[in-house]
């Protein structure tokens, strides 16, 4: 965020409240050690009591990695994220399209535009029943494909998705490992997501 030109608010898994920020950020890593399934007893944690009312109030939020397997648990976003379809951990950078430009994460991008960023997960293949997959087309919810290949054999080529409204947003490629010049190589796309919330925010 900072790289951005914003004030970075740190927020801790058991803070009473959202120390009154504009916009969250949930990044990728390992929450509670994964037990059970990614993401499922961070859903829980007592700053996601203060979240999930303020993102379906409006807040915008932003899932990535670990971030999105969060917000689909806590059923901020549809569907789940599984084992990767070749069962081994993917660590590389990963071609992907933004299919959606329309969410305060995303603005900064054009439509079919294509950016790298780096992918690092053993649970990223995104699945929904064929209902779901069917609204998230039909509703333009899906935000990014991954191109070149598909990492992890996620249905439709999905790496990321937004909620009905727009202001949540979930992938799982990190666009916090792409924002610096000197370890950003070979990309720096993801600035673009935090440049696209600052904008945002000015507007509002």
């Amino acid at each position: 965020m900072r790289h951005a030109g914003g004030e970075a608010v740190p927020l801790w898994h058991a803070d009473p409240d959202l120390k009154g920020v504009d916009a969250v950020f949930l990044p990728g890593g390992f929450s509670y050690g994964d037990y059970l399934r990614c993401g499922a007893i961070s859903r829980f944690a007592p700053l996601m009591e203060e979240l999930i009312p303020a993102a379906r109030a409006g807040l915008p939020v932003l899932g990535t990695c670990n971030g999105f397997q969060i917000l689909c648990e806590a059923h901020l976003l549809p569907g789940a994220l599984m084992r990767n379809a070749g069962l081994h951990y993917v660590c590389r950078d990963q071609g992907i399209r933004v299919e959606n430009t329309a969410t305060p994460w995303t603005s900064d991008f054009a439509e079919g535009q294509e950016i790298v960023l780096p992918v690092k997960h053993g649970e990223g293949r995104y699945v929904a029943d064929e209902a779901t997959l069917n609204a998230l087309e039909a509703g333009g919810q899906v935000v990014f494909r991954y191109v070149g290949g598909n990492p992890n054999g996620s249905l439709n080529d999905i790496a990321g998705i937004r909620n009905e409204a727009g202001n949540i947003v979930g992938l799982m490629p990190h666009p916090e490992h792409a924002v610096e010049d000197l370890t950003g190589a070979p990309s720096t796309d993801g600035r673009g997501f935090f440049s696209s919330i600052l904008k945002k925010l000015v507007t509002l």
